[in-house]
């Protein structure tokens, strides 16, 4: 073995799950929500599929005034109540033997003296080498604070990568949470101020979306088939959809949610993730550089709209009001706890964006992501342009529908295939029909959850599925018209009914184009 590596296997070959080394990883905000229900159990996942090395340890940071054996406790309540893999004692065993918890602010320079030294501890007695992760999964405000903290205290240092001058050394790395910056200023603000800290190819921003099988399946779906290729542009698409839908309200989100809304939320991150992932070219390869290369130039190519009057036909904006859904009455946002009822903070959003590429030409992308509408669900739809209708003259082509491919994000991963076909018993009917392929049902492996295949790609140092600050930038560089031209706008967003698809505007949007939403 060399530098970590079995020499007698190639780099190249996915096709075993490699396993981390020896690692720590430091969980700021690890009384969180995401915390508690994701990020604890997928990392007991990973050690319970044997991905992890008998040396891990994690290390909880928080102001809870907790012992060693108090974290633990509060880990294994997590790991029962969300892990997706069975509780098993000696997984358990293993990987508690690495639990520790530091007591303090994020602000507190003595609480980061004792994470130096709790690491310390942990290089000496569980052998991890001096690598650590150090994940921030705190409010975006913290970020400079804990940076400049770990940077005083030598914790971080700018060799987050190994090189191979220097195979051995220990390396550290970061991770961060969305929202990466309110805008295009603030983002080139918060990466600054973490490349101070962090080698640029040491930060990791995570977006969880493209650590789903299905986002990772429409690469394989687009360029290991014959099928789809051809026609994946606009000689044969019509149009394409991307839909993040939500049957819940804001819940307790009330102090994040309010000022931020649905577009900086998950259009500027999860969908143009998912919109260069749909219009990009074939990568050389899936190394980092030359897959979100990419990536890039989608993002590159949008075009955005000038003026006010183009902004305003190429978006829509809404508030959920409250009423009756699933057979409950719900409360309106603005009567949420802990919003101002002149809030004009929407809750659902909708963009037309076209791509400015020979393969896109004339294509629009439409994006559309909200709170308590008919269900939950994500999905991309490529709709292809309608058949000629010679043979079937006693039919109005708009009976069959238009052929479309659905890729299934969540929930029931999978593809859906739309096509017309004859009904049986008829002389010439044709009805529209559908083909499904499901992850459950074609796969005996459950798929893993998004945060269990991130965690594992930081601690092995892979960035592929980690978008870069140009990325970051270019989503923000599309958003930010929206968003002042939005800002500007007298009243509040249209309201739209809980359990509905949305305001009348966003279909007006649609109908615009000769176009309607599909229903998922």
């Amino acid at each position: 073995m060399s530098g970590g590596r079995n020499p007698l296997r190639s780099p190249l070959d996915r096709r075993l799950t490699r396993i981390a080394g020896p690692s720590a990883l430091v969980l700021f905000g690890v009384t969180g929500d995401l915390a508690r229900k994701k990020l604890l159990p997928a990392i007991y996942d990973l050690a319970h599929r044997g991905l992890l090395p008998p040396s891990f340890s994690l290390v909880g940071f928080g102001r809870r005034d907790w012992t060693d054996d108090q974290f633990t406790a509060e880990v294994r309540s997590s790991v029962e109540a969300s892990s997706r893999t069975e509780f098993n004692e000696t997984v358990w065993n293993q990987l508690r033997g690495g639990f520790r918890f530091v007591s303090g602010g994020f602000d507190d320079a003595t609480a980061y003296e004792d994470l130096g030294a709790v690491l310390s501890e942990l290089e000496g007695s569980r052998g991890t080498g001096g690598n650590t992760v150090f994940y921030l999964s705190i409010p975006p405000d913290w970020f400079e604070e804990v940076s400049r903290q770990l940077a005083d205290h030598g914790l971080a240092g700018r060799d987050g990568q190994r090189t191979s001058a220097a195979a051995t050394a220990p390396w550290r790395r970061v991770v961060i949470e969305k929202p990466f910056g309110h805008d295009l200023t603030s983002a080139r603000e918060l990466n600054e101020v973490i490349e101070q800290v962090f080698e640029p190819d040491a930060v990791f921003r995570i977006d969880h979306y493209l650590g789903k099988e299905t986002v990772q399946n429409l690469l394989a779906l687009r360029f290991a088939n014959r099928l789809f290729e051809p026609l994946w542009n606009s000689n044969h698409v019509d149009h394409v959809q991307i839909t993040m839908a939500e049957d819940i309200g804001i819940g307790g989100r009330a102090g994040y949610y309010d000022g931020v809304g649905a577009a900086r939320d998950v259009i500027q991150n999860h969908l143009l993730q998912l919109l260069a992932l749909t219009a990009m070219e074939e990568p050389i390869s899936f190394a980092a550089d030359h897959l979100r290369a990419e990536k890039e130039k989608v993002l590159a190519a949008v075009v955005v709209p000038e003026d006010d009057d183009a902004l305003a036909a190429s978006s829509a904006r809404g508030q959920y009001t409250g009423g009756w859904q699933g057979g409950e009455e719900v409360t309106g946002f603005l009567d949420e706890e802990g919003f101002n009822p002149d809030s004009t903070t929407e809750t659902y959003a909708a963009l037309k964006l076209c791509i400015h590429t020979r393969r896109w030409d004339g294509v629009p992308f439409y994006l559309r992501a909200g709170k308590r509408l008919g269900r939950r669900v994500t999905e991309i739809a490529v709709v292809f342009k309608r058949a000629p209708n010679l043979l079937f003259p006693g039919h109005d082509s708009d009976e069959f529908g238009q052929n479309a491919v659905v890729i299934r994000v969540q929930p029931d991963e999978g593809v859906t295939i739309r096509f017309a076909s004859k009904v049986p018993g008829t002389q010439r009917e044709v009805r529209d029909v559908t083909m499904d392929f499901g992850y459950g049902h074609a796969f005996t492996e459950d798929s893993p959850e998004a945060y269990e295949r991130l965690i594992l790609d930081v601690l092995l140092g892979e960035p592929p599925l980690f978008p870069r600050q140009a990325e970051v930038e270019l989503s923000w560089k599309i958003l930010d018209p929206f968003e002042e031209h939005w800002a500007a706008q007298p009243g509040q967003p249209e309201p739209y009914s809980p359990g509905s698809w949305g305001p009348a505007g966003a279909d007006a949007l649609m109908a615009r184009d000769g176009r309607t939403w599909r229903r998922p």
